[in-house]
């Protein structure tokens, strides 16, 4: 047997062969033996369950309980030597262990998740990394540009960034196109360069600075933020962006700022009630618009809610009436 695997025991295929050894009186010609199994033949010499007569030319069956035996003290001998061994590996790795102790370890930056309490904190955290950002800033807001505390947004801060050729991408739900100060905010930064989409599909608020860093709540009351700097993580979530980016409808961000009797001075969630006022169907009234028919569907929800209308067409007549 041999001494590096001490512990290899005979397999099925060789225990059939020593017993067919012992079938023909525990003595067998090595040449029939061979041309019948030659690994299995070579096996069992090591193991010491065959024993090879060179002068006769035989292979005689040995008894297994000395085999046994053999391997018993054998393993009972590598078991002390381990054993000991174990016991001098402490004082053989003293010197590094030292060493180690005593050596100035960087942090791995590569997988690295932190949790920011407070709001202020996360503020001041989210606008550090806003002013340090070179190239693009993706951003998913549920709700309008007002519903969330994890960005503090500075209009001149969004100028000089699309002006250095960066990109600002959003997404907010079509609720958004009904608060006004987030259509302002979004007509302001659309002239700049930048671009907004809504999406009717649920979707969870994230940020992301030049594809390296992600911010996540970590509460339902985003009093508490995730910073992720893992590639792997941050990948995964401008992967989910992405998605949700090509999911969503283009919309025209339309404000009462900059009006006069112009039509597009006029709130879209009015500019929406006026056209169903006039009979015109919710595709229709998408097209007139440029809207998506999900986004028109949103205002239209709205208005049903404001004027407690059960049907499309008894929103229609009231809003008929109203006018």
């Amino acid at each position: 047997m041999s001494e590096a695997n001490p512990v290899a025991l005979p397999s099925e295929a060789e225990q059939r062969l020593y017993q067919q050894v012992l079938d023909q009186g525990g003595r067998v010609a090595f040449r029939e033996a061979v041309e019948q199994d030659p690994a299995g033949v070579l096996r069992l010499l090591e193991l010491g369950l065959l024993v090879h007569d060179a002068a006769a030319q035989v292979l005689t069956a040995a008894d297994p309980r000395a085999v046994g035996d053999r391997i018993s003290a054998r393993l009972r001998a590598e078991g002390t030597r381990m054993l000991l061994r174990a016991e001098e590996l402490p004082a053989l790795l003293e010197d590094l262990t030292q060493a180690y102790d005593a050596t100035p370890r960087r942090a791995d930056r590569s997988s690295v998740v932190q949790h920011v309490e407070r709001t202020e904190q996360i503020r001041q955290r989210v606008r550090r990394l806003a002013d340090e950002a070179r190239e693009e800033e993706l951003s998913l807001h549920p709700g309008g540009t007002g519903s969330t505390p994890l960005l503090d947004r500075s209009p001149e801060r969004t100028r000089r960034f699309l002006e250095r050729g960066a990109a600002v991408r959003t997404v907010h739900e079509p609720t958004a196109l009904l608060d006004g100060p987030t259509v302002r905010w979004a007509e302001r930064v659309t002239g700049w360069g930048g671009r907004f989409r809504t999406l009717s599909e649920p979707f969870s608020r994230l940020l992301v600075f030049d594809r390296r860093i992600a911010v996540v709540p970590a509460s339902a009351d985003d009093s508490s933020a995730a910073f992720i700097e893992d590639p792997a993580v941050v990948a995964f979530l401008v992967a989910a962006f992405e998605r949700d980016w090509e999911r969503a409808e283009r919309v025209q961000w339309r404000s009462a700022e900059h009006g006069g009797a112009d039509e597009s001075a006029v709130p879209v969630h009015e500019q929406v009630g006026r056209l169903l006022a006039r009979g015109l169907t919710q595709k229709a009234v998408a097209s007139r618009l440029g809207l998506g028919e999900r986004t028109v569907a949103a205002h239209i929800s709205r208005l049903r809610e404001l004027h407690g209308a059960e049907t499309l067409f008894q929103l229609g007549w009231q809003m008929r009436g109203a006018g």
